[in-house]
């Protein structure tokens, strides 16, 4: 019986993009540009621990989980979170705080928005970074973001499938977008987060890990939170990408990867599949 590498396996461009620890960085930045989707903040501030600072660190860190097993997880773990966050989603309604309205958070422009904003983030950030992907690699590690926006309940063939049909999405979708009162709050805590005592190094560290997640959104991003965008960010955001990919590069694969992201790449050159790119 063959293995079970859940959505992706050995030789996807996802696999190479996701491991590499400089996507902390985006991680954070799909949060902000994310926020700008007024009814998706909206229907996750009115309906989570969001906006309340000591219970949005337990938050983040289940997020993080489900990225993780929708990443590594097999065929039946990531169906199970994944039928956890539609169940959930399928419950929850937010109102409009523009017109009144009631709408449902599993609506799927509000999906397909966040699926986007973490396609986007993380994929620029590896470009930025410097990790080796080719023209070809980033079309196919957006196409292959498609399985992880089906784990959300959207349909793939909604759902850009390469960097030229994001792009035009995110043309669509800007006249509709702004930065509401909760995502410049969610913004503000970026730079002051309120942490668990023993993360407290991470709240010393955070307004230059904020400085550095806001540089890297794009100019009509930044300029919806009212931020500086001239290329003088983009320059600056993108050396200190660089510098922090190459930096991690002399650390050892042990200490480097994630327990996930170390198995992926095994598995990768087990398969003989070309990882020589990425290394």
């Amino acid at each position: 019986m063959s293995e079970d590498y859940g959505l992706f396996g050995p030789g996807s461009v996802t696999w190479r993009v996701m491991a590499e620890p400089v996507q902390m960085i985006g991680g954070f930045r799909a949060l902000i540009l994310q926020a700008l989707h007024p009814p998706s903040m909206w229907g996750t501030a009115q309906n989570s621990e969001l906006m309340d600072p000591h219970a949005a660190w337990a938050r983040l860190g289940r997020t993080i989980e489900f990225v993780r097993v929708r990443t590594y997880g097999t065929h039946a773990e990531v169906e199970r979170v994944g039928r956890r966050v539609r169940n959930l989603h399928s419950r929850l309604s937010g109102l409009n705080m523009d017109t009144g309205e009631v709408f449902p958070v599993d609506a799927p422009e509000n999906l397909l928005w966040v699926h986007m904003g973490e396609v986007d983030s993380y994929l620029d950030v590896a470009l930025r970074a410097g990790v080796p992907l080719s023209r070809a690699d980033a079309d196919m590690f957006v196409d292959e973001q498609r399985r992880s926006g089906a784990v959300v309940g959207l349909d793939p063939a909604d759902i850009p499938a390469s960097v030229a049909e994001m792009r035009d999405y995110y043309a669509e979708m800007r006249p509709k977008i702004y930065a509401c009162r909760e995502a410049k709050e969610g913004l503000r805590r970026l730079f002051n987060p309120t942490v668990p005592r023993q993360w407290l190094p991470l709240k010393l560290a955070a307004p230059g890990i904020a400085t550095l997640v806001v540089a890297t959104l794009p100019r009509w991003a930044r300029r919806m939170y009212g931020l500086p965008a001239t290329p003088f960010e983009d320059l600056w955001a993108t050396t200190w990408l660089k510098a922090l990919y190459r930096g991690t590069q002399v650390v050892p694969e042990a200490w480097r990867y994630s327990p996930d992201a170390r198995r992926a790449r095994e598995l990768t050159r087990e398969s003989g599949a070309d990882l020589a790119a990425a290394s």
